[in-house]
């Protein structure tokens, strides 16, 4: 008799938790684009706009929650492209973030095959919902990035 054992699975969402880095609003700056961003949620934020001050404004934000205010404000305006680009954007992001700072590097290492959850009620695109039923994009792509990582560290 078979059965597959069931994977663990890691929460995370608010950065003064366990596991709180894997959150965008975690201070951890990046640099891409030529700029360093204070977090890859003001570089994410920023990645919806074309306009140049629009950009900047939100890279000069004090705070992850108010560069993701300024990303919400739909005075601005929203690149025709983004919902074409913008998981790509986020791919982009936390690729720097866990590249630049090996200690996160190693804490996503350190998950293993475990299943990355955002668990958060006010995301069902890039979190699950907070009902387990959304999509969950950020962990997937943290998932992936960790792959990609392994294949690297064994390769090596």
């Amino acid at each position: 008799m078979s059965y597959t054992k069931a994977k663990r699975r890691i929460l995370f969402y608010s950065t003064s938790t366990e596991y709180g880095e894997f959150s965008n609003f975690a201070r951890f700056p990046i640099v891409l684009k030529g700029k360093k961003w204070p977090t890859s949620e003001h570089f994410f934020q920023a990645m919806k706009f074309s306009s140049v001050s629009d950009r900047d404004e939100i890279m000069m934000a004090k705070t992850p929650s108010e560069a993701a205010r300024r990303g919400r404000d739909r005075k601005k305006k929203l690149r025709r492209d983004w919902e074409s680009i913008k998981v790509q954007t986020m791919r982009e992001a936390i690729k720097a973030k866990f590249t630049q700072h090996p200690d996160l590097c190693e804490l996503l290492l350190s998950t293993d095959e475990a299943i990355l959850v955002e668990h958060t009620d006010t995301d069902n695109y890039w979190g699950d919902g907070g009902d387990g039923k959304g999509r969950n994009m950020l962990g997937r792509l943290l998932m992936e990035l960790r792959s990609e990582l392994q294949e690297t560290f064994n390769n090596a």
